[in-house]
């Protein structure tokens, strides 16, 4: 076998490169745009069926230096928790707080069954929670960030199984979530309107700012702060585990004090964090973690997971579906933004909100009628307000079952 070694430089610039090579085919090529295939698995994904390949019929084993990796993905989630804004649960009213609800019990029922049927099927418990909501509702950084703590808890595999389930979900939540939504208005005969949304006018216009210009003075300040967020993370983490033998992830650390300090700073105004800056740094930082995560998949571990996988997702999805078609239309009032909310709920709950938020612009192009609520409920609570559950959920699993 003959190897090819990547040291930190050159293994970060190739994960630059294929992630604009992603933005390219996702530009290019209606597939993948139409499913909202990110660009980080565009390109990290498709480098790492090359890098099979050539294993498997050259002899040539690839070995990246991925020390930047970590790093990221901390800044990443820190970013994330800069995003979460408590506030907005008291602004969005009770759609807003059903729907949110659901997805919470949604990743609790997601790594419940992960969990039971892997070790049904004779596998680790933790490679069933791999395949919940660590990767489905958490999408491809959850299940880039939790796949290595489960497979330091001994569990082979772990982190290709997770991307993965990712890679899975995203493609069953783009294709079904808007045929759920059609399914729903034709089998209850629907009328084709949207409700007024007076109760979430205060909520669009919350996440509505007007965005600050970007300047490197504002990029250098929000990077100060996710660094400080960082440190403070494995701090804290460090302190928990050593002297109360609890795991959590530096990245889950470092995303609860940014969800601190922003609400501290909502209160106090210390300092001023535009959302769209944030959103830059977040962005980078996800792209380039996420295609060095995609890229260095050692895809053959999948030949003794492969079929366990399959059951456990097959079941997820027919889950989530049963759940949209006979107990979330209704609890969201059985009507045309029901409908809708139900096609993103499908979107998020198996892929990531930008599934969610394809499938709900394709029902409503298909009937003409904007859903104003779906798009302010949907999005805030699959992007940002679901982790405040699902992270510790799956802290939790991880220390229970590791």
């Amino acid at each position: 076998m003959n190897l090819i070694t990547l040291d930190v430089m050159n293994t970060t610039a190739l994960a630059a490169l294929l992630l604009m090579l992603g933005l390219v085919l996702q530009r290019k090529v209606g597939l993948l745009h139409q499913l909202c295939v990110p660009a980080p698995v565009i390109g990290g994904f498709g480098f790492a069926l090359v890098v099979w390949a050539a294993r498997s019929w050259g002899g040539v084993e690839f070995k990246f230096d991925t020390a930047l990796q970590t790093p990221l993905m901390i800044a990443f989630f820190a970013t994330v928790g800069l995003g979460g804004s408590l506030a907005l649960l008291k602004k969005g009213g009770k759609v807003l707080g059903i729907y949110l609800v659901a997805c919470w019990l949604l990743a609790l029922l997601q790594n419940g069954l992960g969990i039971g049927i892997a070790s049904l099927l004779g596998e680790h418990p933790l490679l069933g929670l791999m395949a919940g909501a660590v990767s489905l509702e958490g999408g491809f950084g959850a299940a880039a960030a939790f796949g290595p703590e489960a497979e330091a808890l001994g569990v082979t595999g772990a982190t290709t199984a997770a991307l993965a389930a990712a890679t899975f979900g995203m493609v069953a939540g783009g294709l079904l979530g808007a045929p759920v939504a059609r399914l729903l208005i034709t089998r209850h005969k629907v009328d084709i309107h949207a409700e007024q949304v007076h109760d979430l006018k205060a909520l669009q216009a919350s996440e509505r700012p007007v965005p600050a210009t970007i300047t490197g003075t504002l990029l250098l300040k929000i990077l100060a702060v996710v660094l400080c967020t960082m440190i403070a993370g494995l701090w804290l983490s460090g302190h928990l585990r050593a002297d109360f033998d609890i795991i959590l992830p530096s990245y889950v650390g470092a995303m609860f004090i940014a969800i601190v300090l922003r609400n501290l700073n909502e209160k106090f105004a210390l300092l001023t964090l535009p959302d769209n800056a944030i959103n830059v740094v977040s962005d980078f930082c996800l792209g380039i973690f996420l295609t060095m995560a995609m890229m260095s998949l050692q895809l053959w571990q999948l030949a003794d997971l492969g079929w366990s996988l399959l059951i456990i997702l097959a079941v997820q999805t027919l889950a989530i579906i049963l759940l949209a078609v006979f107990l979330m239309f209704r609890l969201m009032g059985g009507n045309y933004d029901a409908a809708v909310l139900c096609a993103g709920f499908v979107g998020h709950g198996l892929g990531a909100t930008p599934n969610a938020v394809a499938n709900m612009g394709a029902v409503c192009e298909r009937y003409k009628v904007f859903s104003h609520k779906a798009f302010i409920v949907a999005p805030l609570c699959g992007a940002v307000l679901i982790d405040i559950v699902a992270i510790p959920a799956i802290t939790w699993c991880l220390n229970v079952f590791g």
